[in-house]
Parts: C-alpha cells; structure tokens; sequence
C-alpha cells in the first residue's frame, strides 16, 4: 500500500472544475513532484489533500486512512506537514522560536501553556528548545537562532519553514514552490536539503515550478494541465513526454 492515495480526486467551484478526477499514488521514502502551467490545479490539489479545502468528490487516503472531512490540524496530527509558496515567519520571534511553534504541535502541553510558562510545561519547553536547535543545526542554520526570523534572507527564511514543518515530526512533508523567490544559488542549497530530508525517511510532495530543481531532485513527477492529470513517470519519461513538451514549448 502506498503512503498516500490519490483516487479520482475533483473539485469544482461553481462552473469551474479546479482538479478533475486526479488519481496518484506516493510511496513511502520517494520524491515526488506535481508540475504544470499556472492554472492546472496543484495548489487546489494540495489544499485537499491538507485538508484546506473538502473535495468535491473522491478520496485521500494517507496510511491506509480516509482524510476526507478532517480538519488540517487533524491531518497534520496523523504526520502530515505543509509549507507554502508565500513563507510565513512569526515576525517578532527567533528563528528558533519559529521552530518551536511546529514542536507544539505534538507536544502535551500545548503552545498556550508553553507561552504562559506554566511550571509543569519547563521540562518539556527545555526538551522542545533543544530539538527545534537540533533540526537548525540538521539544516545548517543554527548560527542564526537567536536572529529575528523575519530579517533572514529569503533562502535562510525557507530552511527555517523546512525545519519548522519537520519539527511536526512528519512521515509525510508537503511541499508548495519551495523555489519561489529563490535565486539559482538559493534553490540548488533547497533542493539538497529536500534530498536530505528525504535521506532522513520522510517522504515528499512538492509542487514546483522550476524543472532544474524536479528533475534533479524527483524520483517521480506527475503532470497536471487544466485540473487534469496527462503524464505520470519518471522525470527521464517525463522529459520527453509529447503532451508535456505540448504544454510548456506549444506546437509549431
């Protein structure tokens, strides 16, 4: 059984058919990729599979469980975690104070508790603190720490959102354009750090517009052009794929 199930996935809003009949399946420790041009539905599919928006129709099973009608806090609570194309940093916190917030998510206390510094909470705060310094420093940016997150370059912004989400403790990462605004130095530094978490055993989905990045770092793409599934393979069959040479260069 794969990790992630995608079956006959379609959303609609009003007369517009964002995501039709969309069927994939993720398997445990891959990258996988979803392209396409602007329009084609991959955020929309994203959305559904976190939980953001309900599907119209179709299924979403996420080890062997129907995440159909759940909440994104429940589903991140079964291990799925999510970035997004915009970064969002806490402004006014560290950028280990940004990772502690995704430490929260499964700790006992609760992020209220934490911040309200409850005597029962110190022990598990320390134990937070120091793996949300650990996944810094599994990202390499532990130097920055203590630096106000929000005036990091950009690239050091998104290896702190990567840390944040994996201090989920996800099986399962969700990815969106995690090149946005990144320039090609920024981006090869992404694309080794997606690999070496993929290393670690969690697997990966990302949407991605740059196809340096997919097709050096996917082990499968899928592609997408109007809501519409029309390639699945690896990025080599992917690249000479006529539909997808279609899509992106247009016919003579």
């Amino acid at each position: 059984m794969a990790l992630l199930e995608i079956k006959q996935l379609h959303k609609r809003f009003g007369g517009l058919h964002a995501v039709t009949d969309v069927s994939f399946p993720v398997e445990a420790g891959q990258i996988k990729a979803v392209i396409g041009p602007n329009g084609a539905g991959k955020t929309t599919l994203f959305n559904m599979i976190s939980g953001t928006f309900p599907a119209t129709s179709g299924s979403v099973f996420f080890q062997g469980k129907e995440l159909q009608g759940k909440k994104p806090y429940q589903v991140a609570a079964l291990g799925m975690a999510r970035t997004y194309q915009n970064i969002k940093m806490f402004s006014g916190m560290t950028a280990l104070e940004n990772v502690m917030v995704g430490c929260h998510v499964q700790s006992s206390a609760g992020f209220m508790a934490s911040m309200f510094r409850m005597p029962w909470t110190w022990k598990e705060e320390l134990a937070i603190r120091d793996r949300s310094m650990e996944l810094l420093t599994l990202l390499e940016i532990e130097e920055h720490a203590d630096t106000d997150a929000s005036s990091l370059a950009f690239g050091q912004q998104r290896a702190v959102e990567l840390a944040r989400a994996l201090a989920m403790d996800p099986t399962l990462l969700l990815l969106d354009e995690p090149a946005a605004g990144l320039n090609i130095y920024e981006t090869a530094e992404v694309g080794r750090l997606i690999t070496k978490i993929r290393d670690l055993g969690i697997t990966v989905l990302l949407v991605e517009h740059d196809m340096s990045l997919v097709m050096d770092i996917s082990d499968e793409i899928v592609v997408l052009c109007f809501g519409e599934k029309i390639a699945e393979g690896l990025p080599a069959a992917i690249q000479k794929d006529p539909e997808v040479i279609k899509i992106y260069l247009g016919e003579d």
